[in-house]
């Protein structure tokens, strides 16, 4: 005869969390199914004499809290397949950004405004700006887009485009600017300039999405 348990998750911020919950809990042999809602913090076990706590450890072992308990999990930088998702986490931020911070350099090249605007002015540093405001409003418009596609409802994607990922994005559009000022003296956009941004921007926020996905589980496609 099939039991249900009702346990409480913690750490679920969207639906790709429910999943991996969900998958957890029916990869286990005797779990005939699962349903796990991240807005309720509950998964809802059907299954066939399996033990509370083969269920709890299945969801503890993909990075959430069960029953009030705390991850248990000793972090580390070796874990190769937590590098490979963090870069692929990295790779749709930096894609992002780049649309609007390059599109944005872009036009000012065109327009020639870093030659004719002085230095040190307020439109000057406005002028400055932008293009990681830019880049910052791109990023969170793709990762709210993906996010809708694995179907998430726009206000919740939104929200958790920000929450997850605002941070890294900073820090990238920052490292990206730093870059061009560097290497080209704020002069425009120069194509050459290009490869070294991407490279910088990657490499800048990796280390720290790696660390929100080792330690909290915190990442959604």
């Amino acid at each position: 005869m099939s039991e249900t348990a009702a346990i409480s998750v913690s750490g679920m911020t969207c639906t790709g969390c429910s999943g991996r919950v969900k998958g957890a809990l029916e990869s286990l042999e005797g779990v005939l199914g699962a349903e796990v809602s991240h807005e309720t913090g509950q998964a809802i076990v059907t299954h066939d004499g399996v033990s509370r706590l083969s269920l709890v450890d299945a969801i503890t072992g993909v990075g959430y809290s069960a029953d009030g308990g705390t991850i248990d999990m000793e972090f580390n930088w070796g874990d190769s397949s937590v590098w490979r998702q963090s870069a692929n986490n990295t790779k749709w931020c930096l894609i992002g950004c780049s649309i609007g911070e390059f599109a944005t350099l872009g036009y000012y090249q065109w327009a020639q405004w870093p030659l004719e605007v002085a230095v040190g002015t307020t439109l000057f540093w406005f002028l400055v700006v932008l293009p990681l405001i830019n880049g910052l409003a791109t990023s969170v418009t793709l990762e709210t887009v993906l996010l809708m596609r694995g179907q998430m409802d726009f206000s919740n994607a939104l929200s958790t485009a920000f929450g997850m990922s605002f941070i890294s994005m900073l820090a990238m559009e920052i490292a990206m600017e730093l870059t061009d000022w560097f290497l080209t003296g704020g002069i425009g956009m120069t194509w050459w300039v290009i490869p070294p941004m991407l490279v910088v921007g990657f490499l800048t926020p990796w280390p720290y999405n790696y660390w929100r996905l080792k330690k909290f589980g915190a990442a959604c496609h």
